[in-house]
């Protein structure tokens, strides 16, 4: 029964598709490269809620329509992986429960604005509680409602992929700080390590010299000409010290 119902759906794409003219092919690639990026929904042609077995028989439908090997516009392979990431985010479990909340929080906005308004339009107010409900219920199935309920998704996913971004943006300057800070502490150690290896290297070459400043002091350079010691005034002091000029 399953094949059957499958077949017959295919039978009935060929004979579309058979009768839809490039202009109508063109139309739609235009039309989905239009929609606003952050709502699936849109590059589907879907009402919010859609079901998943609706997203997978809208993208079989729009992308036949616009298969780069069908469709001559230039742009239809562009149009065609629009509809591809469409769908994978709608059948996403995640990705799809994250843009419905967003849709809820746009209805609540707007119910709240459409209470604000009855309580200003007496007559609507009165209608609205006669109606036990049903006077909102056919509001929100109204084109004014959806028309509102799509501006204001676009509103808010607009305002949470803002808030991605920035919050991104800081946590990628905190990763390069942090980077650059590792960066330095390598360069810092690589260079006392290198002082160290140096100053481990000249190791024998100060033993050495130490040993022969303690046997005999300074030693004199070949051909080196030692100035002579001047004559002390007090023979008790060790140092050199200038005659003291008598007047």
């Amino acid at each position: 029964m399953g094949e059957s119902t499958t077949t017959d759906e295919d039978q009935l794409l060929k004979s579309f598709f058979a009768e839809v003219s490039e202009v109508e092919r063109d139309n739609e690639v235009v039309r989905i490269l239009s929609c606003f990026k952050l709502n699936a929904f849109e590059y589907l042609n879907l009402p919010f809620g859609s079901s998943t077995e609706d997203v997978k028989k809208q993208y079989r439908k729009l992308s036949l329509l616009v298969h780069p090997d069908k469709c001559k516009h230039p742009q239809a392979k562009e149009a065609f992986g629009a509809l591809a990431k469409a769908q994978q985010i709608l059948l996403d479990p995640q990705e799809r429960d994250y843009l419905l909340n967003q849709v809820n929080a746009a209805k609540e906005e707007l119910k709240a604005m459409r209470k604000k308004q009855l309580k200003k339009d007496t007559a609507s107010k009165i209608k609205s509680l006669v109606d036990e409900g049903k006077y909102e219920q056919d509001y929100e199935r109204s084109e004014e409602f959806q028309q509102q309920l799509k501006l204001k998704v676009r509103e808010i996913l607009t305002e949470q992929e803002w808030r991605r971004r920035k919050m991104q943006m800081r946590i990628s300057e905190e990763e390069g700080r942090l980077k650059k800070d590792e960066e330095e502490a390598k360069e810092m150690w690589k260079r006392k390590r290198e002082h160290e290896e140096q100053w481990e290297g000249t190791r024998e070459q100060r033993v050495s010299s130490w040993r022969d400043f303690m046997k005999g002091g300074k030693k004199v350079k070949k051909g080196e000409i030692r100035p002579p010691k001047l004559k002390t005034e007090d023979p008790n002091k060790s140092y050199v010290q200038r005659p003291v000029k008598r007047g």
